[in-house]
């Protein structure tokens, strides 16, 4: 593999008492760019929980950070390192997965992992047995990504799908 090609993921954003942990796979280019979780302007994740929560979109990354910390809701990636040559999914190679376990058993009072993805879903199921952690629900939500995949859905139909984590905040 070529070493240039090697992706550190970002540290977790917690908040004090998190009940949603929400799982990319590993940022993309504009994003490790940016040093930020979900930088591409086009990609549908901030559109999504403000839309979720009924709130005004804030266009600040630090706006966007309070905003997820407010309502109980971390990030994180399920990749800590791998190779990939451009932003997409399909080509990440010899992922290092991020401690999720230890992260959970650190926030025990998280209760969804809600998987931004089919990737960060796959990843998450290859390296760890969360079914081990009877109190958290695991969930495949549709990508928010800009790329087009062969289930993308429209963003109204993201909204819908990704709805369900508001049973799991804590307001």
């Amino acid at each position: 593999m070529d070493l240039k090609n090697q992706l550190t993921s970002f540290q977790p954003i917690v908040p004090k008492r998190p009940n949603v942990l929400i799982l990319g796979s590993m940022p993309g280019g504009i994003s490790l760019e940016k040093q930020q979780y979900y930088g591409n302007p086009r990609n549908h994740f901030w559109k999504i929980l403000f839309t979720l929560f009924n709130e005004p979109f804030l266009e600040r990354y630090e706006d966007k950070i309070i905003f997820c910390k407010q309502h109980g809701i971390a990030l994180w990636d399920t990749i800590a390192t791998c190779y990939r040559k451009g932003s997409l999914d399909a080509a990440i190679k010899e992922e290092v997965p991020n401690d999720i376990i230890g992260f959970i058993a650190k926030h025990p009072s998280i209760k969804l992992i809600a998987c931004n993805g089919g990737k960060a879903y796959d990843i998450l199921h290859k390296h760890f047995s969360i079914e081990t952690i009877p109190h958290v629900t695991v969930l495949k939500l549709p990508s928010t990504s800009p790329i087009p995949g062969r289930y993308t859905k429209t963003f109204e139909g993201k909204v819908e799908a990704w709805r369900v984590i508001l049973s799991y905040i804590n307001d």
